[in-house]
C-alpha cells in the first residue's frame, strides 16, 4: 500500500437493512463489543467446531469399524481420508454460493445437510455406504469453516482478532476432546453414536442460527458459475492433497503433479476471465491481502510440517515410545489455548505486524531447541518449554494477519476472501509437509555415518526453522495497524 495515500476507514457503512452494520461499526466509546456480535459469532463457530470434531472423533474407532463392517483397515481408513478430501472439494464454490443464496441461507442448508448425512453415517450398513455418507458429510461441512470466518469478520469488524481469539478455543479443543469423546462412546455404546450424537447438536445449532444470524438475502446477485474453473480447481486441490499424503508411491506422485498442473491451469484461465472467474484473483493485487496469503501459507505449512516431523523425531531419533506422544505434545495445544484469548488485547496494543511477526519469531526461536535435542540427546526439560512457546508463537501469527486480510476487502468481497484464504491455508500444510518429509527421506538415505538418524533429523528441523524464518519475513510486511489498511474491491 502506498503510505502517502490516505487510508480508507475500516468502520464503513453497510447496505440498508444489514443487521451486521449495528454490531461491527457502532460500538460504544468504551470499546465494549455489542452482545449481538458475540451471539452471531458463537453461532457461526458452531459449524466449524462440529466439522473439526468429526475430523478427529472417528480416528479412534477405525479398528472397531473395520471389525463390525468386515472391511480391511486400508479400506476403512477412507472413512477419514474421504471426509478430509471432501472438505476441500466443495471449498471453491463458497464465494459463488454465498453470492447466489446469502450467507445465512447457505449456512442453514449446509448445516442441515451435515446433520442429515451424520444420521446416514450412523445408519450405514457396510464400509462402502459409510464411506459414501462420510464424503457427503464432508461436502456439506466443507463450507462451514470459511463461512464462520466470513460471518465473524462481518460482525466483529476491526475487533475480529479479539472475538475470534476467544471463539477459536472450542475449535482448538476439538482435536483434544475428540478422541476422549470417541473413547467414552465406544466403551458404553455402538460406534454409530459417533455420528448420531450430531443430531441433537445440529438441531440446536440450526435453531440458534435461524434466530441470531442476520439476514443478507438483499445482497445476493445472479452470477454465472465458472464451470471450467470448478472442473480444474476442485479436482486439482483434491489430487494435490491426496498425492502429497502418499508421495512415496509412484502413482501418487503422478497424481500430485497432475494436481499442480490443474491448479496452474486454473490460475491461468481465471486471470484471463477476470470478473467471471470462480475465484477473483484481483484480490491478490492488494499488497495487504497477498502478504496475508503468503504469511498464512507459510505459517500453516510450518505448523503441519512440525506436527509431522516432531513426533517422528521423538520416536525414531530420541527413542521415545509412541504411547508417550499424547502428553509430550500436549504443551503445543496448551500454548495455543493460552495465547488465543489474548489476541484482541495484544493486537489492539501492539498492532498487527508486531504481534504476527513476533509470534513467527517466537515460533522460530522455540523450534531451535529441537536442534539441540537432535545433536545433544533427549531432555524433557528442554522439550516441554520449547513446545509450549512454539504453540504460543503459532497462535499469534494467524488471527492478526487474518483480521488484516478481511479488513483490506469490501463487504461484498468477504465471501471470496474467505474462500481464497482457506484454499491457501489448505495448500500450505501438505506443501511444506511434503517438502520436509522428502528432505528427511533423502537425508536418511545418504551413506551410513555416525549418528546418521540424529543428523538427518537435525537437517530436517533446520529446514523447519527456515520455513518459520520465511514466515517471520512475510509477517514483517504486514500493516502496522488496521488503521493503515486501505479497502480494495
Amino acid at each position: 500500500m502506498d503510505r502517502s495515500a490516505q487510508p480508507t476507514p475500516i468502520a464503513r457503512p453497510n447496505p440498508p437493512g444489514d443487521a451486521v452494520g449495528t454490531t461491527a461499526t457502532n460500538l460504544p466509546e468504551s470499546g465494549l463489543i455489542d452482545p449481538s456480535v458475540w451471539k452471531i459469532c458463537a453461532v457461526a463457530v458452531l459449524g466449524a467446531l462440529l466439522v473439526q470434531l468429526d475430523a478427529t472423533i472417528v480416528n479412534v474407532s477405525l479398528s472397531n469399524l473395520a471389525t463390525d463392517l468386515n472391511a480391511s483397515l486400508s479400506t476403512i481408513q477412507w472413512v477419514t481420508s474421504g471426509y478430509l478430501l471432501a472438505l476441500t472439494l466443495i471449498l471453491p464454490l463458497n464465494g459463488w454460493l454465498v453470492g447466489r443464496m446469502g450467507a445465512k441461507a447457505l449456512y442453514l442448508w449446509c448445516f442441515s445437510a451435515f446433520t442429515l448425512s451424520s444420521a446416514l453415517c450412523g445408519l450405514a450398513w457396510s464400509a462402502n455406504s459409510l464411506i459414501t455418507f462420510r464424503i457427503m458429510q464432508g461436502i456439506s461441512g466443507g463450507l462451514l469453516a470459511p463461512m464462520a470466518q466470513m460471518m465473524i469478520a462481518r460482525a466483529a469488524g476491526k475487533h475480529m482478532a479479539r472475538v475470534a481469539g476467544y471463539l477459536a478455543l472450542p475449535v482448538l479443543l476439538a482435536p483434544v476432546f475428540g478422541p476422549i469423546i470417541a473413547g467414552a462412546i465406544l466403551q458404553y455404546a455402538s460406534w454409530r453414536w459417533l455420528f448420531l450424537v450430531n443430531l441433537p447438536v445440529g438441531a440446536i445449532a440450526l435453531l440458534l442460527a435461524a434466530l441470531f444470524l442476520p439476514g443478507d438475502r438483499h445482497e445476493t446477485k445472479r452470477q454465472t458459475l465458472d464451470w471450467l474453473g470448478l472442473a480444474l480447481l476442485s479436482p486439482g486441490l483434491v489430487m494435490f492433497l491426496y498425492g502429497s499424503a502418499q508421495i512415496g508411491q509412484i502413482a501418487s506422485r503422478v497424481i500430485f503433479f497432475a494436481g499442480i498442473a490443474m491448479i496452474a491451469a486454473f490460475l491461468w484461465t481465471s486471470w484471463r476471465k477476470g470478473d467471471d472467474a470462480l475465484i477473483d484473483l484481483r484480490l491478490f493485487k492488494s499488497k495487504v491481502f497477498s502478504t496475508v496469503a503468503g504469511t498464512q501459507f507459510l505459517s500453516n505449512g510450518g505448523m503441519y510440517a512440525g506436527q509431522m516431523l516432531i513426533p517422528v523425531f521423538l520416536i525414531q531419533a530420541c527413542g521415545r515410545a509412541p504411547a508417550e506422544m499424547g502428553w509430550m505434545l500436549a504443551p503445543l495445544g496448551i500454548g495455543m489455548m493460552i495465547t488465543n484469548p489474548l489476541m484482541g488485547m495484544l493486537t489492539d496494543r501492539f498492532g498487527i505486524r508486531r504481534v504476527s511477526a513476533g509470534g513467527a519469531l517466537l515460533t522460530l526461536v522455540a523450534t531451535m531447541p529441537l536442534l539441540y535435542l537432535a545433536t545433544h540427546g533427549f531432555s524433557l526439560f528442554v522439550l516441554i518449554p520449547a513446545l509450549l512457546l512454539r504453540g504460543m508463537g503459532m497462535a499469534e501469527v494467524g488471527l492478526p494477519s487474518l483480521s488484516a486480510a478481511y479488513a483490506s476487502v469490501s463487504q461484498q468481497k468477504l465471501a471470496m476472501a474467505a474462500t481464497s484464504i482457506n484454499i491457501v491455508q489448505r495448500l500450505g500444510g501438505p506443501t511444506m509437509t511434503t517438502l520436509c518429509a522428502s528432505f528427511l527421506t533423502w537425508r536418511l538415505g545418504l551413506p551410513a555415518a555416525d549418528h546418521m538418524v540424529s543428523n538427518a533429523y537435525a537437517w530436517a528441523l533446520l529446514l523447519l526453522c527456515g520455513i518459520h524464518a520465511l514466515t517471520f519475513l512475510s509477517a514483517m510486511r504486514l500493516p502496522r495497524r488496521q488503521e493503515d489498511i486501505a479497502v480494495h474491491g
